[in-house]
């Protein structure tokens, strides 16, 4: 591949890292990616299977090497293997994950891992059955706690646990999640709520975690120690001596990542999001229905469209949400 073919934004950064969401539905109402009471795409919306293989596969031609399912959820739409089975096959890719839930992998995580997926990332946010309930509104700990279990038995040797960290909610969880990776040999990232959507569960200026607060808690317990991980995302890891976990901090407030971004996403209805923190988008839906069977017409487009990707993201904790859709709409 040479660099004409490669994409390249206008600030240096090749662009290597497809966030691919397959569906806006989930199971689950967490509190602060979506409303209680939700209003869902109707299925003639969403990009099919073909159609997602396709737009991958343009995006691996132009050295996209990581492909994220993201949703919602994305174990709820129906026959997912199908697509894992198609995007595991194309060629360049080295990477092929989920962000998940967890609730369904008891029955999906042998067929995810024999399609190709061989990393999961898994949304755990506490370890306090009632306090799960609250947070996911519908959700059942077991259930997740099974499905991390069947993922290490299905032969995933890469999991990781994402925590959104809430002060006064789930911050007083931190000590139990870390156990809980290093007990299980499992990764962790903690998260700072991002302001993406209108809530009403909690005021996100008075419950903001930031990574600093997480890490002076986990300093009462543990030692941390920077590490040279890189994963491709925005995670920026820490060791811990004796174990073997990874453990990550995702600060788009107080350590914005947006210098080293490789990252896009495509959210489930086709629109191509060049920066989780702006609205700028391109239809890609419309593209390929429009020029069905012309891969070269669709990689055009998303070259062009790399060009207008931003330098940085601009959040703030004053209760301003610059960006309306919520993060099921989003893809993670």
């Amino acid at each position: 591949m040479n660099e004409q073919t490669k994409l390249i934004d206008p600030f240096g950064r090749q662009i290597t890292y497809l966030r691919l969401s397959v569906t806006d539905r989930c199971n689950f109402r967490c509190v602060y990616c979506m409303a209680e009471d939700m209003t869902f795409l109707p299925k003639q919306r969403l990009l099919c299977y073909e159609e997602l293989t396709q737009i991958s596969q343009a995006f691996t031609e132009l050295g996209v090497n990581k492909i994220r399912l993201t949703g919602g959820e994305p174990l709820v739409r129906h026959d997912i293997i199908k697509l894992t089975s198609n995007l595991g096959q194309l060629d360049g890719l080295k990477n092929l994950a989920i962000t998940t839930n967890g609730s369904m992998l008891t029955k999906l995580a042998k067929p995810l891992y024999q399609s190709g997926v061989r990393s999961l990332n898994i949304s755990l946010d506490t370890l306090d059955e009632e306090q799960f309930h609250s947070v996911t509104r519908t959700g059942k700990l077991s259930k997740v706690l099974d499905g991390i279990q069947a993922a290490k038995e299905a032969g995933f040797e890469k999991i990781k646990l994402n925590a959104v960290i809430m002060k006064g909610q789930n911050d007083q969880q931190i000590p139990a999640l870390l156990n809980y990776v290093l007990e299980n040999e499992l990764d962790i990232s903690f998260i700072e709520e991002m302001p993406l959507g209108h809530i009403s569960s909690h005021d996100r200026a008075k419950t903001f975690c930031s990574s600093e607060d997480v890490k002076a808690i986990i300093k009462d317990h543990y030692q941390l120690l920077p590490s040279t991980l890189n994963t491709g995302g925005p995670s920026r890891y820490f060791s811990i001596p004796g174990h073997r976990s990874n453990i990550g901090f995702i600060s788009p407030h107080s350590n914005n990542f947006c210098g080293s971004c490789n990252r896009i996403r495509l959210t489930a209805e086709g629109q191509l999001l060049l920066c989780l923190g702006n609205e700028d988008s391109l239809d890609l839906r419309a593209i390929v229905r429009r020029y069905p069977n012309q891969p070269e017409v669709l990689k055009e487009r998303i070259i062009e469209a790399i060009k207008l990707k931003p330098k940085e993201h601009h959040f703030s904790n004053d209760g301003d949400v610059q960006i309306l859709r919520f993060m099921n709409m989003t893809g993670g």
